[in-house]
């Protein structure tokens, strides 16, 4: 397929490989989820010794790796982004002069892609989300305390639409 007659918004929707051009990459999604898993099956393979721990790491990441791939297909960073952009100025945090929904921006895409990658309540993660924040929020001038509540409202948009645990709340 002939790319030049795609824009580069067409081409964000497709989630495109930079290398090969395909559709449906996502690198982020499976970076986590092969460290994640390769981290959780050298654990597990550690009790057969170091080359149990080492076939671990191996098999769990691979299977992370797919997970990973699995719930960013879930999440449509072009879709949250659009939702956001069209949403924010009815959020209650939305009236404040002194920052823009350029400052609340990297605040609602933490939201979005931590829920998504970590798979559990927000309650759970606050506390890191928030350590972490100053690394994250790029040029935002956002504390956290104001970045907070937009990064809530999107982790829990997206905690609700991930298939979940048995009281149907999302996870």
């Amino acid at each position: 397929m002939k790319k030049d007659h795609l824009s580069k918004r067409d081409e964000d929707a497709r989630n495109e490989d930079p290398i090969t051009g395909e559709p449906g990459s996502h690198p982020v999604g499976v970076g986590v989820g092969t460290a994640g898993g390769a981290a959780t099956g050298a654990a597990i393979g550690a009790a057969g010794g170091p080359a149990g721990a080492a076939v671990g790491a191996l098999v769990g990441g691979i299977a992370g790796a797919y997970t990973g791939k699995g719930i960013a297909e879930e999440l449509d960073p072009t879709l949250e982004e659009d939702y956001w952009r069209k949403n924010h100025s009815s959020q209650d945090w939305a009236n404040d002069p002194d920052n823009t929904y350029d400052d609340y921006e990297p605040a609602y895409r933490y939201g979005y892609t931590q829920a998504a990658a970590r798979r559990s309540k927000w309650d759970e993660n606050e506390s890191e989300l928030e350590k972490d924040w100053d690394q994250f929020k790029g040029k935002s001038r956002l504390k956290w305390e104001k970045a907070k509540q937009a990064t809530r409202a999107s982790w829990h948009r997206i905690e609700s639409k991930l298939p979940g645990d048995a009281d149907g709340d999302g996870i």
